[in-house]
């Protein structure tokens, strides 16, 4: 029967919950808000288990604070251009506009399923004009204060997407969505001046204190601010070049100086630009990306240059000045100097090129003769082989004193550098918001006027293989404007622009004036509860930062600096892999058990390898499709199981195991409930206990603190405890108006976790309030036991556990009927008694 079955009941309320608006939120100033928000996704075709898990935690919570009375805003947008659309769209001879609108289209079904409480009226998808209109204002708003700008500079080349990366998105030397090897190339490329915040990005880390400290260090070590100096070198060289200046954290080891590194595109290599053998050197540079990680792995190779270099604090000491692959025009002032004792990268250039190795730094100050051989030290120690900064200790004392002198003598000045480097965000892709920007005949850069926004990008019926197809569309191209003729920007912005401001667009979604309005903005923001992988602690978390204070900067109306007040990042869904003979990669639906040993579906003669248990990747088939998954065992099955075991931060392990126990545990509180109501039936006129009164309020205060400490795991034992309770309890016998009564107080405090299985018990004990969240009787959190500590003569002899509040001889009978205590009372004539209530009793013997 369907009564039996909650797996039927539960699709009667997935279906109300797809067709009705339940979760629409309104901006309510005589309530207090709370802004919950998950990271949006992309509209890759379905949703998996990392998706589920990041949607129910935040729902969790969601329902939890609106059963607490706060207005709670959780929408859902769809991350939608990029370049996974376009790669499809060429691959399927498709338009990617069709590829994601049926994406999203499918996806929302998917999560609708889940019964989350979605405002789905606030949805919105990045890839539409009515959204990125307001983008290209903002770029337009950021060009006048000077914080865009277009610069020719060396770039990180994807040349199997054929676009630029940035920094962020090279991982291992790689592009991170094609896997090809980055290359260095040279284009004019726009750029957010996010450098311009490096000092207050790095501060306000400080102010958020409901962040993960992991994640505060990523950036922190991201921005990487360094104190040292700007040392001046004189050259001696028949050209006219007198000076260079470099930047170093350790002008301290100068008296190791070796050589003089200076990047390609440094003013000096004008002087050079004729010279052929320096120019296969620059080709060969391209051949890494521009990303440290790049750099570091790439060989060191180097052009030298006539050049002679000094150094400052020897004039007896002459190195030679080299062009190096592994200097970069953007940090610092393009020019390093090399100490190969104390620097692995210079150590490797110095013997590659048969360089002077002088070690001025040891480990202890007693080694005389500690020297460099195949590895750099660089770990603390003493200056030695120094001259006046022989004895300091490194580094505290020695770059103070290296930095003093520079100083004094003229020969430097106190620098701060930051790691961070400006954002480049042009790319050579069709699928992206168009740049709001036309170019004259000279090639001078002008605003798109206002009143022509959106630039919309033209519909293309079919992409070439390779290359960015705007720059093939002539009629849309080219562009009259007060009888002048002017080109369209080709490139699109990265989309990491999209996703850097889509928060504030949840707040005014329908505002067609501006991207937000001010008043909505003045309730909603900022983010109370943010939630997302912590892969993107760097790329995405950063780059919003960076947007708000853009925003901010010379501009009264808006007075948000941190997008995000709370952060947390929840861990990975993980499941074994699998791979055939071929080492093809398998999914768990190829795969069986037979006799404890893992084989081919189709094949059970054919073993299967499996490998380590991974986060779930469609490039590693180690994926299950959660729709199946809902279909088979029920949306709070899946919540319950995506919840339990490992806490939220992190990972979980995906067993068939776990989500059939999930589903028979349902079951099991269903049945309950059912029992549930038979007692209620019954109609008893008295209570036979306070036991259920007492559990009620301390399971209240248990789900309370768990839900807003996110020890979700924890809260999900609780509920097992519930039910392990309850089913004993009920059989001691309560009236109907006692079991109503703590029943539906029970059923709300789990309706965040399994919001069908609660909606349709309460309805049944035909509840027809909104329901809230409730409150607990302190009276009923007392502990009502006592542990007594039973001394002889003042000597501890053991704990006695019993009621609280004892009289002395209710106390003393409890005692003697202990065996271990009677024995001992019996054989001894007690002289005295001593009773501290309900902590001692101390017999004097």
């Amino acid at each position: 029967m369907d009564r039996y079955n909650f797996k039927i009941v539960e699709k009667k309320w997935q279906k109300f919950w797809e067709e009705n608006k339940t979760f629409v939120t309104k901006t309510d100033k005589n309530k207090k808000k709370f802004y919950c928000l998950e990271m949006f996704p992309y509209p890759s075709g379905k949703i998996h288990m990392g998706h589920v898990r990041n949607y129910t935690i935040g729902d969790v919570l969601a329902r939890f604070k609106s059963l607490q009375g706060f207005n709670v805003l959780h929408p859902m947008g769809w991350d939608s251009f990029g370049m996974p659309a376009e790669n499809a769209a060429r691959q399927n001879n498709l338009d990617p506009k069709t590829w994601t609108e049926e994406n999203i289209k499918t996806m929302k079904a998917q999560l609708k399923k889940l019964g989350l409480s979605i405002d789905w009226s606030r949805e919105i998808s990045t890839c539409t004009p009515e959204y990125y209109k307001h983008q290209q204002k903002f770029f337009l708003e950021l060009f006048d204060k000077g914080l865009v700008y277009r610069k020719e500079q060396y770039v990180n080349w994807d040349p199997v997407d054929e676009t630029v990366l940035a920094n962020e998105q090279v991982i291992d030397g790689k592009g991170w969505r094609s896997g090809a090897k980055v290359e260095r190339k040279k284009l004019n490329q726009w750029f957010f001046n996010i450098k311009k915040f490096s000092e207050s990005l790095l501060k306000n880390l400080d102010k958020l204190k409901k962040w993960p400290n992991k994640v505060k260090v990523m950036q922190k070590n991201w921005i990487g601010k360094s104190f040292g100096c700007e040392i001046k070198f004189k050259i001696e060289s028949s050209k006219n070049i007198d000076e260079i200046k470099c930047f170093s954290t350790r002008p301290d080891t100068l008296f190791g100086l070796s050589f003089l590194a200076l990047s390609i595109d440094h003013p000096v290599a004008k002087f050079y630009e004729n010279d052929d053998e320096f120019i296969k050197f620059k080709k060969k540079c391209t051949a890494t990306g521009t990303t440290e990680e790049s750099i570091a792995n790439a060989e060191k190779i180097g052009f030298k240059t006539d050049l002679i270099a000094t150094n400052p604090l020897d004039e007896e000491m002459k190195v030679p000045v080299y062009f190096a692959n592994f200097v970069l025009m953007d940090y610092g002032l393009g020019a390093v100097f090399g100490c190969p004792g104390h620097d692995q990268r210079d150590l490797d250039f110095a013997r590659k090129y048969n360089l002077n190795v002088k070690t001025v730094v040891k480990p202890n100050i007693e080694d005389k003769d500690f020297k460099i051989e195949n590895e750099a030290y660089t770990g603390p120690g003493y200056i030695f082989n120094s001259s006046f900064l022989d004895g300091l200790r490194v580094p505290d004392e020695s770059v103070t004193e290296a930095i003093k002198f520079l100083e004094k003598n003229n020969l430097g000045e106190k620098k701060i550098n930051f790691r961070l480097k400006d954002w480049g965000i042009s790319r050579q892709r069709y699928w992206g918001c168009p740049i709001p920007i036309i170019y004259d005949e000279k090639n001078n850069p002008k605003k798109v006027p206002e009143e022509m926004l959106p630039v919309q990008l033209p519909p293309i019926k079919k992409l070439e293989a390779t290359g960015n197809p705007l720059d093939k569309e002539k009629s849309w191209k080219e562009i009259t404007l007060d009888n002048k003729k002017y080109y369209r920007e080709t490139d699109t912005l990265d989309t990491f622009v999209d996703s850097s401001w889509y928060f504030l667009r949840f707040c005014s979604p329908r505002n067609q004036n501006y991207g937000f309005s001010k008043e909505d903005l003045d309730y909603w923001m900022p983010v109370d509860q943010y939630i997302g992988g912590v892969e993107h602690a760097i790329l995405h978390l950063l780059y919003s930062r960076f947007f708000m204070q853009a925003l901010n900067f010379q501009n009264n109306n808006f007075s948000i600096t941190e997008p995000f007040e709370g952060l947390f990042t929840q861990g990975m869904v993980c499941h074994e892999t699998y791979k055939d003979e071929n080492n093809n990669w398998l999914s768990p639906d190829e795969v069986k058990s037979v006799n404890g040993k893992k084989v081919l579906t189709t094949d059970e003669s054919k073993v299967v390898f499996v490998g380590p248990s991974e986060s779930m990747s469609k490039s590693k088939k180690n994926t299950i499709d959660p729709e199946k998954i809902i279909e088979n065992y029920g949306a709070d099955a899946v919540r319950l199981f995506i919840l339990s075991d490992s806490p939220p931060e992190k990972d979980v392990q995906w067993s068939e195991q776990g989500i059939t126990s999930s589903s028979k545990f349902i079951q099991k509180i269903w049945k309950l409930n059912l029992e549930i109501h038979e007692q209620i039936q019954s109609n008893l006129k008295n209570d036979y206990s306070e036991e259920l009164e007492k559990f009620t309020n301390k399971f209240i205060k248990k789900m309370t603190d768990d839900l807003e400490n996110f020890h979700y795991n924890v809260l999900i034992a609780s509920i097992h405890q519930m039910h392990s309770f309850l089913s004993k309890e009920i059989k001691k016998g309560y009236t109907k108006e006692t079991l109503i009564k703590n029943f539906t107080k029970v059923l709300i405090s789990i309706n965040p976790v399994l919001p069908h299985f609660s909606n349709e018990c309460l309805k049944m004990l035909g509840n027809k309030e909104e329901i809230k969240w409730p409150a607990y009787e302190k009276k009923y959190l007392e502990n009502d036991m006592a542990t007594i500590v039973i001394q002889i003569n003042g000597k501890k002899k053991g704990l006695l556990k019993t009621k609280k509040d004892l009289e002395e001889a209710d106390l003393f009978k409890e005692i003697k009927m202990d065996t271990k205590f009677a024995k001992i009372l019996n054989s001894e004539n007690i002289k005295k008694k001593i009773y501290v209530k309900n902590k001692i009793m101390n017999f004097i013997l």
